[in-house]
């Protein structure tokens, strides 16, 4: 079995039920790359854990910065699969961000 690239791993706790939360966040990301990313993996884990991994590298854990808000994490995927594609109203930086 071949793995697609670029291949989104979203782990996610089973203990802290966060299904839906990767579940959603996947729906998210492949509806806006549908088809820049090869493959999306939903991957259980425990002991609190929600880490998006972009081909094997981390780019985002709640360990370290809190549960992702989506339109950062839209700019932080399309920025390495597909830096050409804008992403309407997720481009707009916040107020707070000004």
């Amino acid at each position: 079995m071949t793995t697609r690239q670029p291949r989104l791993e979203i782990e996610y706790c089973t203990q802290c039920r966060w299904l839906l939360r990767a579940a959603w966040t996947a729906q998210e990301m492949l509806t806006t790359f549908d088809r820049k990313l090869g493959e999306v993996a939903l991957v259980p884990g425990t002991g609190g854990i929600f880490e998006i991994r972009l081909d094997a590298e981390t780019i985002w854990s709640r360990a370290e910065r809190g549960f992702p808000d989506i339109a950062e994490l839209k700019r932080l995927v399309r920025d390495r699969v597909a830096p050409e594609l804008g992403l309407g109203h997720s481009d707009r930086v916040k107020r707070s961000q000004v």
